[in-house]
């Protein structure tokens, strides 16, 4: 009859495996009166797990087996995995045999127990160890007498000091007491030895790791002199200092006395998974549930401020999604120091400073805790407490903050995704509204209040646009806060030119949390949104959505400064084109109309100039074929020419053929040009003599006193058509009051419909109404009959010339 024993369980691969071990060996060998083995056990069944969820990463399954009728009886606890390191191929008919096998990593195997070994098949292996029970499954019946308790405390809180290696310095006698050794036999030799390491929690690290922790506490068994292992509590502490001169203390009780050094419990720390379990179940918006994880995490923590950060830029950085506590409106994407794609246990810094100085000061933070979100292996996040003296926290709030990130790693990034999807239809919609609202848009001014009044009061309670120009002189450009009445205020408060870069800006404090997002494109820095908002921390996707916009308006700040400085440079190159003023004649009346046809041109084909000479003034009126800058380039040709060709006294048929040689040695074809060009002298009884020629032009007309119009100038053939061309002046008199009116096609030629304004004689029968107005009652009253002649603007330039003789002329000196 086989009266062999056997329990079973099974594990996921996961660190809480051991954990679970644990208890489940306690629980069979208890039930099995086996109480006696029960530390040794215990300590074999963890030690097996751990190396199976470490090195297998796959289901565990655990078995106790008890065997009374074996001579003598034994326990044995077997481990399975699934991940063979090893497969032997049986021969057919050879049974798969068990090995025993060393040197692999199972010290404590070889120090408990009486046998142990590794058995391989196709699909898995199996560690085993084997307890003999020489005195069966009963205690012994007569134990020997208790040793009379001493009347002093036994309790002893032993003092260990070593060096940074480990190498002991300091044995005191509490720890004589307690461990049996005098100081002599332990001092100069490595604590290492004296400890029957196996690790702390579910992350087990090394001995040589856990000396390199700032403070750390938890169980161990330490070898007593006469060979047994004592169960102990130790509060490890590692001092601070130069790298040689670092210091490990060890403070060791019985584990019976653990209460001595056990720090007390932190409010909520054993309640938090249940209440986030409870929370995750709750339908609410996303950012208000990142929210809630974070004040959670932070009051159950006991920490500062806790943040729940979310990967960005592809999963290589990661920023603050929320954050509660004492948070400091943290934006975007932290420093990469600590949180890394790579990093998928979780960390204690004890002092962040030392290590990234860059996040301690983002942060605000020396001590730090983070845990790993991972989903498919994937780090999607952390959990994060922070606190501002250093050495604040230990492994216990490690394992706490990464059994709370494995409840929530999963709903979170499913409530993500569905966000990010919400917020890029929401993004789009924003940035398309931004898009058509500034497109076109060439005034900075204007382009940064269009910026703030996009932000507010959607995304903060008030906004600032800074503005950099191209001496990089930085100023307040535009405020609008989402009370109006508070804008003054604002635009008081705000430093209106920076003496620092943007991000050195002491920014006012007050109730809003203040963030500056630079305006960069292409390199260049245009100035910086800032905004104040009254949440503490900004989500990712209002950060990504900001830097968009940001980028959005910084492109058309710089198209903005690029028009500006092109019309101000066409600006100027235009108006050297024009006469900067009309010469005064004494006797003569003047006035001028000019206005070219393309929107935001200040010179196009058409030119006028009125200019002195001597004892004469000169006046011309042209027209180049075609409009625009082509057109205007040609225009400045042959108003310098005409000018400089008058005042070397050259006469008007003279100027006329000099400026067709000209032309014609541009050679830009199909650019021809008419031209009407005179000289006025003054007369002893008043009015002038007038000698002109028109070369292709419309021909002046002459308002006689009587209202009789009548033309005074012959056309002749366009300038730059023929270099054979001959040109030949008229002359006139312009008597006392009577007007002489000079105009470009653009004002015969103004069409409505199929009708002309010249059609008919219609310009003359508009000049024969003039009679008695002034030389500018004139030109305003052409003008008004050409820009009323049709309801569409004229496609042409126009320009015309009116010149009274109103008195006697004084000669020109």
């Amino acid at each position: 009859m086989d009266t062999t024993r056997v329990s079973s369980t099974a594990f996921d691969g996961t660190p809480h495996a051991p954990a679970h071990a644990r208890k489940f060996v306690r629980q069979v060998l208890g039930e099995w009166r086996l109480n006696h083995l029960a530390e040794d056990a215990v300590l074999l069944a963890s030690e097996l797990v751990t190396n199976a969820v470490v090195h297998a990463g796959t289901g565990v399954e655990l078995t106790c087996r008890l065997d009374t009728d074996a001579d003598p009886a034994k326990l044995e606890i077997e481990v399975d995995d699934h991940y063979p390191t090893k497969v032997i191929l049986a021969e057919e008919g050879m049974p798969t045999e068990s090995m025993r096998t060393s040197g692999r990593g199972l010290a404590l195997a070889g120090l408990l127990a009486d046998a142990w070994g590794v058995t391989y098949t196709k699909t898995a292996k199996r560690v085993w160890v084997r307890m003999e029970l020489a005195d069966g499954c009963e205690p012994p019946e007569a134990p020997p007498p208790p040793v009379p308790a001493p009347l002093a405390d036994p309790l002893h809180v032993g003092v260990v000091v070593c060096d940074r290696d480990g190498l002991v310095q300091s044995w005191n006698s509490e720890a004589e007491h307690l461990l049996g050794w005098r100081p002599e036999q332990v001092v100069g030799t490595m604590l290492e030895r004296m400890v029957a390491w196996r690790g702390h929690g579910p992350y087990a690290l090394s001995f040589a790791d856990t000396l390199g922790l700032g403070r750390w506490r938890g169980e161990a068994r330490m070898r007593h002199a006469d060979g047994r292992l004592v169960p102990v509590y130790v509060s490890h502490l590692r001092a601070r200092g130069r790298l040689d001169e670092r210091r490990v203390i060890w403070m060791v009780v019985g584990n019976e006395h653990r209460y001595v050094l056990t720090p007390p419990p932190t409010p909520m720390r054993k309640e938090a998974g249940g209440r986030i379990k409870d929370l995750l179940g709750q339908d609410m918006p996303f950012a208000e549930l990142l929210g809630t994880i974070a004040q959670m995490v932070q009051v159950s923590s006991g920490g500062d401020a806790a943040y729940v950060l979310l990967a960005a830029d592809g999963g290589s950085r990661f920023g603050v999604a929320a954050g509660a506590g004492a948070t400091a409106g943290l934006v975007g994407v932290l420093a990469t120091g600590v949180f890394g794609p790579d990093l998928t246990t979780p960390t204690m810094v004890e002092d962040l400073l030392a290590r990234d100085v860059e996040l301690a000061q983002q942060l605000r933070a020396r001590s730090l805790v983070c845990a790993p979100l991972l989903v498919t292996g994937e780090v999607t996040g952390y959990l994060v407490v922070t606190a501002a003296q250093p050495g604040r926290f230990d492994e216990e709030l490690t394992v706490s903050l990464q059994h709370v990130a494995d409840q929530v790693a999963v709903p979170v990034q499913r409530e993500r995704l569905a966000e990010q999807e919400r917020a890029h239809r929401g993004r789009l919609s924003f940035l398309a509204e931004a898009g058509e609202l500034l497109a076109g848009v060439h005034d900075e001014e204007l382009i940064s209040a269009l910026t703030a009044q996009l932000v507010v009061p959607k995304i903060a309670t008030w906004a600032a646009v800074y503005l950099t120009d191209l001496a990089g002189m930085t100023r307040l450009a535009h405020v609008w806060h989402s009370e109006e009445q508070h804008n003054a205020a604002l635009r008081k408060s705000l430093p209106t030119i920076p003496h620092t870069t943007l991000n050195e800006v002491s920014w006012p404090v007050g109730s809003e949390t203040v963030l500056s997002f630079p305006l960069v494109t292409q390199g260049r820095s245009h100035g910086a949104l800032v905004i104040g908002r009254a949440e503490p921390t900004l989500p990712l996707e209002l950060a990504d959505l900001l830097s968009d916009l940001c980028r959005l308006v910084a492109l058309n700040l710089h198209t903005a400064m690029m028009y500006t400085r092109q019309a101000t440079t066409s600006r100027v190159l235009q108006r050297s084109l024009l006469p900067m003023r009309v010469a005064p004649m004494p006797g003569l009346e003047s006035a001028v109309v000019y206005e070219p046809a393309e929107e935001g041109a200040h010179v196009g084909g058409d030119f006028y100039d009125l200019f002195t000479v001597a004892d004469h003034w000169c006046f011309a009126l042209g027209d180049v074929c075609g409009s625009g800058p082509e057109a205007a380039a040609v225009t400045g040709l042959a108003r310098h020419a005409v000018r400089l060709l008058a005042k070397e006294r050259y006469t008007v048929a003279d100027i006329f053929d000099r400026l067709n040689q000209a032309l014609l040695e541009e050679d830009e074809e199909g650019r021809f040009l008419s031209l009407l060009c005179g000289e006025l002298t003054p007369l002893p009884q008043g009015g002038a003599l007038c000698t002109i020629a028109s070369a292709g032009h419309p021909p002046p007309l002459l308002l006689r006193t009587s209202g009789l119009v009548e033309p005074v100038a012959s056309p002749q053939l366009l300038l730059g058509v023929d270099s054979g061309a001959r040109f030949y002046v008229e002359t006139f008199e312009l008597a006392p009051e009577e007007v002489l009116l000079c105009v470009t096609d653009g004002v015969t030629e103004r069409r409505s419909g199929g009708r002309l304004l010249d059609d008919g004689d219609g310009l003359s029968a508009l000049l024969s109404a003039c009679v008695g107005l002034s030389a500018h009652a004139v030109a305003e009253r052409v003008r008004q009959a050409v820009e009323s002649f049709a309801i569409e603007p004229s496609r042409d330039d126009v320009a015309l010339l009116v010149i009274k003789a109103s008195a006697a002329l004084r000669p020109v000196r």
